[in-house]
């Protein structure tokens, strides 16, 4: 895991509402409220290629299934999991937001803690 995350300062507001609206576990929450303490706030625009966030495509391997997903994340209202769309707020967007290429995320989900490698990062625009 990165020592600090990067977010924009868009996606940062929105986990501190939804951390307000006590969405997460309290462990989760937890993560987070440290994770955001260092986090490096940028513009968009600024934001470095390897990073996820909003509107992209992440290639995700779990440590210990070794197996590889693909997740594409979007903005709330435009969640569609069946299509493969979901949320940055969703518990796998939570987990990964604001790391790169190369970090290793252990989190805890609702199905028990899991150890993510993050592959490859695409964004969209």
């Amino acid at each position: 895991m990165s020592e600090n995350i990067v977010l924009t300062t868009g996606v940062y507001d929105l986990i501190k509402d939804h951390l307000r609206r006590k969405r997460t576990t309290q462990q989760q929450e937890q993560i987070l409220l440290d994770q955001l303490k260092g986090a490096k706030q940028v513009l968009r625009k600024e934001l470095p290629a390897d990073v996820v966030t909003v509107n992209c495509e992440v290639k995700v391997k779990d440590i210990s299934t070794n197996e590889e997903e693909k997740y594409l994340f979007v903005q709330t209202d435009r969640e569609k999991i069946k299509k493969g769309k979901y949320s940055i707020l969703s518990p796998i967007g939570l987990a990964i937001v604001g790391n790169k290429v190369g970090d290793v995320i252990n989190w805890p989900f609702e199905e028990g803690e899991r150890n993510l490698e993050i592959l490859g990062v695409e964004h969209y625009n």
